[in-house]
């Protein structure tokens, strides 16, 4: 059914991405620490650590559900990132590599749970 794991796309994009926003939120402000440093950073986190756990559970339904919630993390994710660009907390091509980033992990995601409800 689902397979997990470093070797599956999903995976490696969602991961990249968390790692991304790990290296870029160093920089924030340090009176973010506790805001957007945080929010951005476990919103970020959520899409790989729900991927992750979906592929642990058995049924394709469970499986599913993880997926929508992590798709759902993502979105918050983008928006942060396009606040955090508008805050002056990243630059135009941090802030490019991981909107592109984001927005490969979204088709991937999309189209798995697409397939998964044919």
């Amino acid at each position: 059914m689902n397979t997990g794991g470093k070797e599956n796309p999903l995976y490696i994009k969602a991961d990249l991405l968390a790692k991304e926003i790990y290296k870029v939120t160093k920089d924030f402000p340090s009176h973010e620490l506790y805001g957007m440093t945080s929010q951005l950073r476990r919103a970020g986190l959520s899409v790989i650590l729900n991927i992750v756990e979906g592929f642990a559970r058995i049924g394709e339904k469970e499986y599913k559900h993880f997926l929508r919630i992590s798709f759902g993390s993502l979105k918050e994710t983008k928006y942060l990132l396009q606040f955090s660009l508008e805050q002056g907390y990243m630059n135009e091509l941090q802030y490019k590599n991981l909107y592109e980033l984001s927005e490969e992990v979204a088709k991937i995601l999309w189209t798995t749970m697409k397939r998964l409800s044919e």
